[in-house]
């Protein structure tokens, strides 16, 4: 059972297309990911979703009803949380999550106050003091204190620190266990394997890929840095290696994770001085992909990952 479903979902502003014929689909009970960079055409969608804006062609359905013409009945059903989200000044934390509440009709004290002690909040700041983090609970109390079918999350951990991240997706996994069904945009990979069951990839407003995690595990793999003792001359030719780039005497290139085992074993007979791994950013991923350049050398210079040896 459809839950929400674009077909051929078309923006444009102007002369600028936003959306070119997006389709995707989320089932009753699915987390589904709606991934790509910054400036993709996630938000984009969303608004069409929530019948913020209205598409140039196209159809976008919620519950099976038109997103634009039957937004009223659809909100009654949906829970939202936008990235970049922007409070009341004069209001306290608390006062914001109970006006969202009431305007759905709804109580939800006893969820509510469950939440805000999950999410280490002080409901009696005012808004205007809060950071980034703390506005971005804020919305995701109010969302999730919520009885709702569907949920919208637009970048949903914008902000929040690694504890709270986990905090999040916990809650989706009891969502998801209840029946709910939760529309994920992210750009950050990593949240999106963990909670995904289906995922969709934007770029510059087209669906480039989509499918189950397992179907789209080619895109994941892993950055290698490294410094040898001898000179690797068939580094090239193993399967899955690709991108090397070489700097100094160090080498930097990605791997395929199923590949991954066989070059380790293949880099160890050279003498390893250095080896660092991290994962590609979803922009790395995206250049290899879509566009045949490599952007690897990028991750050495910014390189946060985790050092094996």
């Amino acid at each position: 059972m459809s839950i929400l479903k674009t077909t051929a979902l078309t923006k444009k502003f102007g002369d600028f297309t936003a959306l070119d014929g997006v389709d995707i689909e989320v089932g009753k009970g699915e987390v589904y990911g709606f991934i790509g960079p910054n400036g993709a055409g996630k938000s984009t969608t969303i608004r069409i979703l929530l019948g913020i804006l209205k598409a140039t062609s196209g159809k976008a359905e919620v519950f099976g009803q038109d997103a634009w013409n039957d937004a009223v009945d659809i909100h009654k059903r949906v829970a939202y949380v936008p990235g970049d989200v922007n409070l009341w000044p004069n209001l306290t934390g608390g006062e914001v999550i109970d006006l969202f509440v009431k305007l759905r009709g709804g109580h939800g004290k006893t969820r509510r106050e469950e939440l805000i002690r999950k999410f280490d909040l002080d409901p009696t700041k005012k808004c205007r003091t809060y950071s980034k983090g703390n506005r971005q609970k804020v919305a995701l109390i109010a969302a999730l204190s919520m009885e709702a079918d569907l949920y919208i999350l637009d970048e949903p951990t914008s902000g929040l620190d690694p504890l709270m991240e986990r905090i999040f997706q916990e809650w989706v996994r009891e969502a998801k266990a209840q029946g709910k069904s939760i529309l994920l945009s992210s750009h950050i990979l990593s949240e999106v394997e963990k909670l995904c069951d289906k995922v969709a990839i934007i770029r510059q407003g087209k669906i480039i890929e989509t499918g189950t995690l397992r179907e789209l595990r080619h895109l994941t793999g892993s950055i290698l840095v490294v410094e040898t003792k001898r000179q690797m001359p068939s580094l090239h030719e193993l399967k899955g290696v690709q991108g090397i780039q070489e700097k100094q005497g160090v080498l930097s290139f990605q791997v395929d994770a199923e590949e991954l085992d066989p070059v380790i074993r293949y880099v160890s007979g050279f003498g390893i001085v250095r080896l660092e791994s991290s994962p590609p950013t979803l922009e790395e991923l995206f250049m290899r992909h879509y566009e045949g350049e490599s952007t690897v050398h990028k991750q050495e210079a910014a390189y946060h990952g985790q050092k094996l040896i």
